[in-house]
């Protein structure tokens, strides 16, 4: 594991910002960057400037030649809209080696809207918590995600998770395309998170989940722990390593590869995501598998 971008040293960084940046930029270590700068995959086209268009995407070489304005166009849509959405619910507060998957979460979602911005990609942002739901409309532009980055460094983890009446707001659209990436621990009571996402699947875009699961969960180590309590509902089980590590670790598999099933059921792509696991190389190992994404 990375030194110096191992989850305890990233999150000891308080200002956001530098957070997201220092990420990214070990993201982008290997990578041809080429690949990433702009918003659009592959150059595909020219096609006549029109007023609202971005000056950066002036070809210069063919005015020069033409003596008209020409604008770059990509083989897909340059710019689409990412919504970022958190699953800021009490189990969210669940802790391993001093890792919160909140702060998780939080460090995750600030390096991938900084990725976004660079692509002059529109980035907004939606926190399911105590059953209410918080938004931010998503913009392209520098202020806005120092608003982003605001909300995400006073973001608390608390309460149930946000109830299915709320879910409607998220059917505010765009005219651009957008990709939904949703961040949580796959904690539920009811279903409600397959319900939230049965409604993005219905807007008919790409939709993404991390899934985070600390190291002790998966593993079950708890040693000194003789009652473990539910974050939300306040109830508790006793304990006992020795006698039930084998039934948990059955359950573990049945539970994840369920959840699996389902999303793969709804074209959702998924991704299991340890909380000891640096940030960028969790974004690089998804993004590699996944060539065709636009982050």
């Amino acid at each position: 594991m990375s030194k110096v971008l191992n989850p305890q040293t990233i999150m000891a960084i308080k200002d956001l910002s530098l957070a997201a940046k220092t990420i990214i930029d070990g993201f982008m270590t290997g990578i041809n960057k080429s690949s990433i700068k702009g918003p659009g995959m592959e150059f595909s086209q020219y096609r006549s400037y029109q007023p609202g268009d971005d000056l950066r995407w002036l070809d210069w070489k063919m005015y020069g030649r033409s003596d008209r304005y020409y604008i770059r166009e990509s083989e897909m849509e340059t710019n689409i809209s990412v919504r970022l959405l958190i699953d800021a619910s009490g189990s969210m507060n669940h802790e391993d080696s001093g890792i919160k998957k909140i702060d998780y979460a939080r460090y995750m979602a600030a390096a991938l809207a900084y990725l976004a911005h660079l692509q002059s990609d529109a980035v907004g942002l939606y926190i399911f918590r105590d059953g209410d739901l918080v938004s931010l409309t998503a913009k392209q532009d520098f202020q806005h995600l120092s608003r982003l980055f605001y909300h995400l460094e006073n973001l608390q983890a608390t309460g149930n998770f946000t109830s299915a009446n709320h879910f409607n707001d998220i059917y505010t659209r765009s005219q651009k395309r957008e990709l939904l990436i949703f961040i949580t621990d796959f904690y539920q009571q009811d279903e409600e998170i397959i319900k939230l996402l049965d409604t993005m699947v219905a807007l008919k875009n790409e939709v993404v989940v991390f899934h985070l699961m600390g190291k002790n969960e998966l593993e079950m180590d708890f040693k000194g722990y003789s009652t473990l309590e539910d974050l939300e509902t306040g109830e508790t089980v006793q304990f006992n390593s020795s006698v039930k590590e084998r039934l948990y670790q059955e359950k573990l598999e049945n539970y994840l590869a369920q959840v699996r099933t389902q999303l793969l059921e709804r074209n959702i792509a998924y991704k299991l995501i340890r909380t000891d696991e640096p940030l960028d190389q969790a974004l690089r190992e998804f993004l590699k598998q996944r060539s065709n994404i636009k982050l």
